[in-house]
């Protein structure tokens, strides 16, 4: 049976083996990762454990990717295929506990199958940035298999496995703080651990709970320290509430009729339309009842509760980022409404054979899903024009969908979906940097010095604020203020010493004002963090004006690599070699 999951999903998934990086959390994850694209080693683990980068303290994440690089470098086919696999493993595990625990082959059977076949999970596994959530998905299921283990035979070293596995799942992403929880919701069923005494139970998890805690802590302080929570000014406590409702029934709409699935579903630019919580209030109270009407039924009642509560953490009552809601977060959630469907199918008082063909159909139904659903995230530009046409005022799908055409060369395609984020939302500083960038690229400084003073306003971002202070130096410079460009380049490179255009834009200005050696510095350490044509371009110049001819040489070199079309550096080249 789990040879049968895993194969089916690998089968289904293998496209995604095809798919680029995402342009969206992927680079700073991954590709413009500089400590990560150092591979696995000893000073790149401890950083893993110190770093509170991308708002979270996710050590055993970042060793993952860590690894990748060690192993596939910037092929994205290797993390690609390393999410597929933990994606199958998770399914095979999920049955493991199912069948291990309720001796109910069929039923934990369909909830595997539903779980590894269901589009809504697509993004979880095509999202290399998404690592995180399969990861501790992966180490969740290994903790309720060892705690199966530990009901059946209670040591000390079986329950220090369950809380080293639970530790080992929040390092990889703190979603499952609600751990303790589902151990007491399994203790109902299907562990039948009732006659030991609520209390008793709850005092066995204390420990448990203790490493919630701490975990929650630590996430908080990680998130509001890199600009990722956001604030009652903006998103009101009413506002979330509402969301909050609405977004549990969405996460139910979209398990039964998954036919509109996006990596980003923004909030309402205009408010949550009234019918929308009404409709969901509606469905929340319809399931309520009937799982308590049929609570001697108890995998229902656990699987309503499971869903209910495993969502709590990223239901947005604490608002982080700029989503209503997202697919990911129902990984690990849809596993009790999945419950209760299975489980519930195997008791009906009918034949096998038509439970047989109709579960069958429904499985075909959701792997053609699944299948087209891969097909957005085929390459970027894909994407975001979907997302784009399946929701409403997405100013992060603008942004990222312009992001893709810039890649592609159409700058000015780009900029017009630029302009729809900021129009979409004016506080956004996203659009304001990408709208300075193409006013700067096309000479029009004073604009996008204003879009840049606007962002140091808006953001508390760290990396967002390096990347404007590295762009509003080099406006700056080129308005002829060498003073305050000076002034931004350094504190850009204060926010992030790993700022490769602000050491480029220093060598520039280095070397305007006839400083060499510096700016030959600074070109270096630009070329070392980011590799590029115009930096080596520049070394060269820099490093044969002061007469270092060879070295000039292997900078020129260097450029024709990544554009072997270069005229200039073929000129060089061809220039120094004769001498």
């Amino acid at each position: 049976m789990c040879l049968l999951i895993v194969v089916a999903t690998l089968a289904l998934y293998n496209p995604v083996n095809r798919h680029p990086f995402v342009n969206y959390d992927d680079p700073g994850y991954v590709t413009d990762n500089l400590q990560v694209r150092q591979g696995l080693s000893g000073e790149g683990i401890a950083w893993a454990f110190s770093t509170f980068e991308q708002a979270n303290w996710h050590p055993l994440t970042w060793i993952s990717h860590e690894i990748d690089y060690s192993l596939f470098h910037l092929n994205p086919a290797g993390p690609h295929f390393v999410n597929l696999l933990i994606h199958a493993f998770n399914a095979a595990l999920l049955f493991l506990f199912l069948v291990g625990t309720t001796k109910r082959l069929d039923a934990s059977l369909l909830v595997a199958l539903l779980f590894a076949l269901h589009p809504i999970n697509v993004e979880s596994v095509a999202w290399i940035a998404e690592r995180k959530n399969l990861l501790s998905t992966f180490f969740f299921l290994l903790a309720l298999l060892a705690y199966a283990g530990y009901v059946r035979k209670p040591d000390a070293k079986r329950y220090a496995a369950v809380f080293a596995l639970f530790a080992m799942s929040l390092m990889a992403k703190p979603m499952m703080v609600t751990f303790p929880f589902v151990l007491l919701l399994l203790d109902w069923w299907p562990l039948e651990r009732r006659q030991r005494g609520f209390g008793k139970l709850v005092v066995e998890k204390i420990p448990l709970f203790a490493l919630s805690l701490a975990s929650s802590v630590v996430t908080v302080i990680a998130q509001q320290g890199g600009g990722a929570t956001r604030s009652t000014l903006q998103f009101p406590l009413g506002t979330r509430l509402e969301n909050a409702t609405v977004a549990y029934g969405s996460y139910l709409w979209n398990t039964v009729w998954p036919a509109h699935l996006a990596p980003m579903y923004p909030y309402p630019a205009h408010g949550i339309p009234g019918w929308q919580i009404l409709v969901s209030l509606a469905a929340l109270a319809a399931v309520t009842a009937v799982v308590m009407r049929l609570r001697e039924k108890a995998y229902l009642l656990v699987g309503w509760l499971w869903f209910l509560g495993t969502l709590v953490p990223v239901i947005g009552l604490v608002q982080v980022g700029d989503q209503a809601m997202a697919d990911r977060y129902a990984y690990v959630p849809l596993i009790g409404i999945f419950v209760m469907i299975a489980f519930a199918i195997a008791d009906l008082k009918t034949g096998v054979v038509p439970r047989a063909v109709a579960t069958v159909l429904v499985l075909g139904a959701l792997g053609w899903a699944t299948h087209r659903q891969l097909t957005y995230w085929a390459n970027n530009v894909d994407l975001w024009t979907h997302t784009l046409a399946i929701t409403h005022d997405n100013f992060i799908a603008e942004n990222n969908l312009g992001g893709a055409l810039l890649l592609e060369g159409k700058a000015d395609d780009a900029h017009q979906h630029f302009l729809a984020a900021s129009q979409i939302n004016p506080h956004d500083p996203m659009s304001r940097l990408n709208l300075g960038a193409y006013a700067q690229e096309h000479g029009d400084l004073h604009a996008a010095v204003a879009q840049y003073e606007e962002i140091l306003r808006l953001t508390s971002d760290p990396a967002l604020l390096a990347s404007t202070h590295a762009n509003l130096g080099g406006a700056y410079r080129d308005l002829g203020d060498d003073a305050k460009a000076r002034e931004n380049f350094d504190a850009a490179l204060r926010l992030n010493p790993n700022q490769a255009n602000a050491y480029l834009g220093l060598g520039i200005l280095l070397e305007k004002q006839g400083k060499q050696n510096d700016a030959i510095t600074n070109y270096s350490r630009a070329v070392g963090i980011a590799p590029s044509d115009e930096g080596y371009l520049r070394l060269g110049h820099a490093l044969e004006q002061a007469g270092r001819t060879q070295e000039a040489l292997t900078a020129y070199q260097e450029a024709l690599k990544i554009v072997p079309d270069s005229s200039v550096a073929a000129a060089a080249v061809s220039r120094l070699e004769k001498h």
